[in-house]
């Protein structure tokens, strides 16, 4: 299954009074593992960006003048997305943003309609998600980070595609890690199976017949029988029994 998580940063908090995309990061999963496919995009939103929104993000309107319009960006975007399922930290407020983007460019242009995006994308809110595991407490991102010990410090400002990797850690974590098993370049034909905290279990690539197999001693075996005896006095039976194996001999 192929994801992409996704984040977005704005000129300010609703689209229908005019505010615009100015930031847009994504980073592609695929069977549950990160891919190292990005999307990421700055955009010129044609109109100011509120004080309270450059103090969330940091983004002024100086750095952005230079950025292309949507219309620039707007096919390469939506082939990076579409049909993918969207994971998104507050789902409606990204799509939104993103919905009226593509609504204002498709009353301007001759080509194909864009959007909407949850006609052509699942999508999952992770915040939902949260709020379902977690009822009662914060479920920001960064309450979420703390709770799974996913190491945020680099986060001083929010960013599309700093959050969006950072999303996609703690939705990993929330559903289990990432189980997906993975040739290791540098592992020369290990395997490893990582998980939500970053470790990983390495499987060895062994030839048949190279582990050695040992032979109880007797002082092993007599340990072995009189264990087997004392779960039969306290317990009556003896599910060893059962299976046929017997008392080793």
């Amino acid at each position: 299954m192929r994801q992409i998580i996704l984040d977005t940063e704005t000129t300010g908090i609703d689209p229908r009074e005019g505010h615009r995309l100015i930031e847009i990061g994504a980073v592609e999963m695929v069977n549950r593992r990160l891919t190292g496919n990005t999307y990421h995009q700055f955009i010129n939103p044609e109109r100011e960006i509120e004080a309270e929104a450059v103090g969330v993000h940091g983004i002024t309107d100086e750095r952005v003048a230079g950025e292309p319009l949507f219309a620039a960006i707007a096919d390469e975007f939506w082939a990076f997305i579409e049909g993918a399922e969207l994971v998104i930290h507050n789902a409606p407020f990204d799509v939104g943003f993103i919905d009226h983007e593509f609504d204002r460019l498709n009353r301007s242009r001759g080509a194909p309609p864009l959007g909407p995006v949850a006609a052509h994308c699942r999508i999952l809110d992770t915040l939902v998600m949260a709020r379902d595991k977690h009822p009662g407490q914060r479920n920001s991102l960064d309450a979420l980070c703390k709770r799974y010990e996913i190491d945020n410090g680099h986060r001083v400002l929010h960013g599309a595609l700093l959050d969006a990797e950072i999303l996609a850690d703690v939705y990993l974590a929330m559903t289990g890690g990432q189980t997906a098993l993975s040739l290791d370049a540098s592992g020369g034909g290990e395997r490893g199976v990582a998980g939500s905290g970053g470790m990983a279990i390495r499987r060895l690539e062994l030839a048949p017949g190279c582990l050695a197999v040992l032979a109880p001693s007797e002082q092993e075996l007599n340990d072995h029988r009189a264990k087997l005896s004392r779960i039969r006095e306290a317990a009556g039976e003896c599910h060893w029994d059962r299976m046929g194996e017997g008392v080793p001999h």
